[in-house]
C-alpha cells in the first residue's frame, strides 16, 4: 500500500481542480481531481500535502485540515492511502503544473466532470461537513464495484 495526499482548495465557491492531461501512463489520465501525491520517505501527511500542493500549483497552504482517510483497492492498481484535505487559506501565485490544467471549478459542477466514482461519494462528505471519516473504495478496472463509510 502506498501513502498519498489529495487537497482540494476552496475559494468563493469553488474548488482547484486538476484535469490531468499531460502525464504518460496515468492512471488518472483525462480525469479531474485534486493536488497531491505519494509520501516522500519520513514525510508526515501534513508535509506531504504541503509540498505537493507547493510543487504542483506554486501556492503555500496558511489553512488546510485533514478530512478523512480514503482506502482504496484494486485489481490491477496498486492499493492506496489517501490522506484527503481541504484548504481555505494559501499564499502565492497560481502556476502552470506539468501534470495538467488547474482550474477553478464552482463545487456543485464538479460532480458533472469526469472524476472516479468514489470521487463523488467523499465529495459527498466534504459538502456534509459532518467531521472525520473514513472511507473503502474497491475498484475492478476503473468501476467502482464496492465502498465502506465510516463518520469518526
Amino acid at each position: 500500500m502506498i501513502n498519498t495526499t489529495l487537497c482540494y482548495i476552496e475559494q468563493d465557491g469553488k474548488y482547484l481542480m486538476l484535469h490531468r492531461i499531460k502525464k504518460e501512463n496515468d492512471l488518472n489520465k483525462d480525469k479531474w481531481v485534486g493536488v497531491g501525491g505519494k509520501f516522500l520517505d519520513g514525510e508526515t501527511p501534513d508535509e506531504c500535502v504541503v509540498r505537493e500542493t507547493m510543487e504542483e500549483t506554486g501556492l503555500r497552504l496558511t489553512d488546510y485540515r485533514l478530512r478523512g482517510v480514503i482506502t482504496f483497492l484494486s485489481d490491477i492498481y496498486e492499493g492506496e492511502y489517501m490522506y484527503l484535505y481541504t484548504a481555505t487559506g494559501f499564499e502565492g501565485e497560481l502556476t502552470d503544473c506539468d501534470e495538467g490544467v488547474l482550474e477553478w471549478v464552482e463545487k456543485d459542477k464538479v460532480s458533472e466532470l469526469p472524476i472516479w466514482e468514489g470521487d463523488k461519494l467523499f465529495f459527498t462528505e466534504l459538502n456534509r461537513d459532518r467531521g472525520f471519516f473514513t472511507m473503502m473504495l474497491c475498484y475492478e478496472g476503473d468501476k467502482l464495484v464496492s465502498w465502506d463509510f465510516k463518520l469518526h
